[in-house]
């Protein structure tokens, strides 16, 4: 039965979509908020057929006080309190790959055609000519405040560290992760191409040391397509060793296509057991490995299972680039088997990846919005896999964002609360009017302007006055 409360001292979610003020009590209660077990652990017992309990949460001076289950005590009783009706409360969500060094540049240097190999040369070209510190800055700032309305509290970025680049991004991230760190945590990895270990070994040194000093991850990029060979494991061994060497992880692109060729994610399991590599290991996309034949698959999963690798899935962006073509309807559905890899024990997430960049022309790094769209594309609906835990538990526990991903006793209330009652109800809509709660209190949830953004764009080729938009059918519909 659901519990009463005092309605002199209870606080009701809107059934418009005005902004919702918490009490600044030092204590309230939530009450009637339904929770995801796997999101939840210590609720594992009263879970139903869903995964979901019935929960009261008491707050207190900004951490989560109790969880308490209908049918138990109910301590501060006379607490304010506000009534969620039924509605889901999840852990602020934990998003572990991402770019926000070159987010929010297409206004200025848009896909031409939609391509991956478009996208690599107009970044390339925007970087080249634009990406000072103030640039970086204002652009990381921007998609940090989206994130964070959003109801993010953790997330990694790949920061693109090639030649002059890694002088410039490496200490404006620093700066960044310091503003923020009382609202999102942040961590970084250098991105480069594999290929710099062997090709200029002094940049690549510079690099590590860069990244080493930064408190960053190492990353690399492998995903081209191209068969392994003598270059790729030297590569490969170069970066294993440096990484050990100066106590980095590791976080890799890999095969992000949809070649047959593209086979590199098995050498890397490889590398890592040659190795014996104790640091933690992810790698992004993986896209060709669904494509692979099941004996090959298979084998590959066993290897990243016994190499303790993690996958990252990006459905929107693989979705947005692969194989795409003039006047063709895309035939190919590349992402990352999830369904296989979690079946086998490897550890699995989905996150953002790129948005309004040329990778990928939309998004906002909402990770509400990522869940939706990968439980269509991946169809993670018809399972009994606990999918939920994409939300925080499994990306945190990937990244090492040890106080993050979910809801327990003595954490912060670091809160997304929704009015959505079921799964279902949770993933039609963009729950738009979704309440952060960040230590307790809600946030202001406006969004950032994209016009905020104009002066870093105006006079430049490809501006949004003349065409940086995206055309859809007839020419005139901007």
């Amino acid at each position: 039965m659901r519990r009463q409360c005092n309605p002199a001292t209870q606080i009701k979610v809107p059934m418009s979509h005005d902004f919702v003020t918490i009490p600044s009590a030092e204590r309230y209660r939530i009450i009637n908020a339904r929770l995801p077990v796997d999101l939840a652990p210590e609720l594992e017992k009263t879970g139903d057929a869903d995964r979901f309990a019935a929960c009261e949460i008491l707050i207190e001076s900004g951490r989560i006080a109790a969880l308490n289950p209908p049918g138990g005590a109910i301590p501060a009783a006379d607490a304010p309190t506000l009534d969620l009706r039924d509605g889901i409360a999840l852990p602020r969500f934990v998003d572990i790959h991402t770019h926000i060094d070159k987010g929010h540049i297409w206004p200025r240097h848009p896909n031409q055609d939609g391509t991956f190999f478009a996208a690599r040369t107009a970044v390339a070209e925007d970087r080249e000519a634009n990406w000072t510190a103030e640039d970086v800055r204002a652009r990381m700032d921007f998609s940090l405040r989206c994130a964070y309305a959003h109801g993010t509290a953790a997330l990694r970025t790949h920061l693109d560290s090639l030649g002059k680049q890694a002088a410039i991004s490496w200490p404006v991230f620093a700066e960044m992760r310091e503003a923020w760190k009382d609202r999102i945590a942040l961590q970084a990895v250098a991105l480069f191409p594999t290929e710099v270990a062997v090709d200029d070994e002094p940049q690549f040194r510079m690099l590590v040391n860069t990244v080493a000093r930064h408190g960053g991850k190492l990353g690399g990029i492998t995903f081209l397509g191209e068969p392994p060979g003598p270059k790729l494991e030297l590569a490969l061994d170069r970066t294993f060793a440096m990484a050990a060497a100066h106590g980095l992880d590791l976080d890799l692109h890999v095969d992000e296509s949809t070649s047959p060729d593209a086979c590199s994610l098995e050498r890397i399991a490889l590398a890592a057991i040659r190795h014996r590599f104790m640091g933690r290991i992810v790698v992004g996309h993986c896209c060709s490995l669904t494509l692979a034949e099941d004996d090959h698959r298979a084998r590959v999963i066993g290897l990243l299972g016994e190499a303790n690798v993690a996958v990252v899935s990006l459905p929107m962006v693989n979705m947005y680039l692969q194989d795409r073509s003039p006047g063709r309807t895309p035939r190919l559905r590349a992402v990352a088997p999830l369904h296989e890899l979690d079946a086998a024990g490897v550890a699995v997430a989905v996150a953002s990846d790129n948005t309004r960049d040329p990778f990928h022309a939309y998004g906002d790094l909402d990770m509400l919005e990522v869940f939706r769209e990968a439980t269509r594309i991946l169809q993670l609906d018809h399972s009994d896999r606990p999918w939920l835990r994409l939300f925080g538990l499994a990306p945190a526990e990937i990244a090492g964002f040890r106080q993050h991903g979910r809801i327990a006793t003595g954490l912060s209330a670091d809160l997304v609360l929704t009015r959505a009652r079921t799964i279902q109800e949770l993933l039609s809509r963009p729950q738009h009017d979704r309440i952060v709660l960040v230590n307790g209190r809600a946030i202001d949830r406006a969004l950032p302007d994209y016009r905020e953004l104009d002066y870093l764009f105006k006079n430049t080729p490809g501006s949004h006055q003349s065409r940086g938009h995206v055309e859809i059918g007839d020419k005139h519909h901007a």
